[in-house]
């Protein structure tokens, strides 16, 4: 799978013709690594959004669904539907046709499987998480298959299981029978076949199915175990292959995300700039208050050295639209700091630098108005030298994180497990540790959004003064 770091100019619709391509069913075992050339971009929302899939696999059975109950399936799809993944929810939703939209989200679940295949590689821990949260998904679209998609499914992957000739089914009839739950009037019209018993092992711990010298004789709805035992043992197989290729997997561009992935929160709040108008009289202090490490550290870079770098000056100004300020103030703001740089005057200003402010408020170019980034966002971005856009916690020296902690006045205890979350790649529980530290009492939910941050600070702090009052 090759990665580019080039961003695609325009989005088109492919249409995948060939009919021995890997995506012609919604069901797949995923025998083969994709070929795909693919945009770094698009790598990095595959994998986030094959995350958010399994955490909510994984959400549904904490919220106390039985796993694969009506109540379980439509937990999944509401949660896909609420999350925008509309790819995976048409793959649980069994349509399994052939139009473009069936072969985009074949393709977006092949290609994502695999990433992830490289992100829980590493260890015991991780593969059986995966392996668990894969398996799941796996029989959930397989659930979803009319008869016809599920015989598909069969020719599709050289599954040759024949079912027992009448005359036998006749003779084991009681056995058969007794040994399954299936309905009276099912019965007869019902195919059942024989097995080593080793490839259905769950029912034979729980004593679903009729055994006689080394075989099981299952009834066509149990199909699904032997397939996903064999469905387990493959991927079993290759992520241990997978992890011992790690060491040659040398690419900074992706080697962080795939490293820290399995930490990362994927739930993002999506904030626009619908806070109440922001008084720029009162941002110092805001910004001091209020402003998580990554703003602040922008925000103070913006008033001392007057000028930041192109990602720097989209990443604060979109937080600072967030947080309420109009584009009127936004760009006074910029002008104003911007003009105090001696290489930078009025003409200069506007000609190089206005036009990114007015472009973020859909005020120019596509005229779309842009939501600020997220922590995953951040995270992930690329940092060179002289630029200070990216996450304090993942992008600081350990000493000099534990220096800067120290001087906002945190405590020893609390700079020390910052510092040590942040070491550890968990970023994010850096952030809502820092935030904890500053007020004295944890957000609300984990931090995932420097937004979020400053909206549950300025919260926590007026309910704080009120109770004084």
């Amino acid at each position: 799978m090759d990665t580019s770091v080039g961003r695609r100019k325009v989005h088109r619709n492919i249409y995948y013709t060939d009919a021995g391509s890997e995506y012609q069913h919604d069901v797949s075992m995923y025998k083969v690594p994709p070929s795909n050339s693919i945009y770094l971009e698009e790598f990095e929302e595959l994998a986030v959004e094959r995350l958010q899939l399994l955490r909510i696999l994984e959400e549904s059975s904490a919220k106390g669904h039985r796993v694969y109950s009506e109540d379980w399936k439509s937990y999944i799809k509401e949660e896909l539907a609420k999350e925008g993944l509309k790819k995976f929810l048409r793959l649980a939703s069994g349509y399994c046709s052939q139009t473009e939209l069936d072969f985009q989200a074949r393709k977006a679940d092949y290609i994502s499987h695999y990433i992830l295949r490289v992100a829980y590689c590493r260890s015991e821990t991780l593969r059986r998480w995966f392996v668990n949260r894969e398996l799941e998904w796996f029989k959930l679209k397989f659930l979803a298959q009319s008869h016809q998609g599920f015989m598909k499914f069969l020719q599709l992957n050289d599954f040759t299981y024949t079912p027992i000739r009448p005359e036998v089914k006749e003779k084991l009839n009681h056995d058969l029978y007794t040994s399954t739950a299936i309905p009276d009037r099912e019965f007869n019209t019902t195919d059942f076949f024989k097995v080593p018993f080793t490839e259905v092992l769950p029912l034979v711990k729980g004593r679903k199915v009729f055994l006689k010298q080394g075989y099981a004789y299952i009834p066509t709805s149990d199909l699904i175990v032997c397939i996903l035992s064999q469905f387990r043992a493959s991927l079993n197989e290759s992520l241990l292959k997978f992890n011992s290729y790690l060491p040659r997997l040398d690419d900074d561009r992706i080697g962080n995300l795939l490293e820290n992935l399995h930490y990362i929160h994927t739930g993002d709040v999506s904030y626009e700039d619908t806070q109440d108008a922001l008084n720029p009289a009162n941002l110092d202090s805001y910004a001091k208050q209020f402003f998580p490490l990554c703003m602040s550290t922008l925000f103070n870079v913006l008033k001392t050295q007057h000028h930041l770098k192109h990602f720097g000056r989209l990443s604060l100004l979109l937080f600072l639209k967030g947080i309420g300020l109009s584009l009127e103030n936004t760009m006074e703001l910029w002008r104003n700091e911007f003009t105090k740089n001696p290489k930078i005057d009025s003409n200069t200003f506007e000609k190089q630098y206005a036009y990114l402010v007015r472009h973020s408020f859909g005020q120019a170019g596509a005229r779309v108005s842009y939501s600020p980034h997220s922590c995953l966002k951040i995270i992930m971005s690329n940092v060179g030298q002289g630029e200070y856009h990216g996450c304090p916690f993942k992008t600081w020296d350990p000493v000099y994180l534990k220096q800067k902690l120290t001087e906002l006045g945190l405590g020893s205890q609390a700079v020390t497990s910052i510092v040590e979350s942040a070491s550890g790649g968990h970023y994010q529980v850096a952030c809502t540790k820092c935030f904890e530290g500053n007020y004295g009492q944890a957000p609300a939910s984990s931090i995932n959004h420097p937004n979020q941050y400053f909206s549950e600070a300025v919260k926590l702090v007026k309910e704080k003064q009120e109770k004084k009052h």
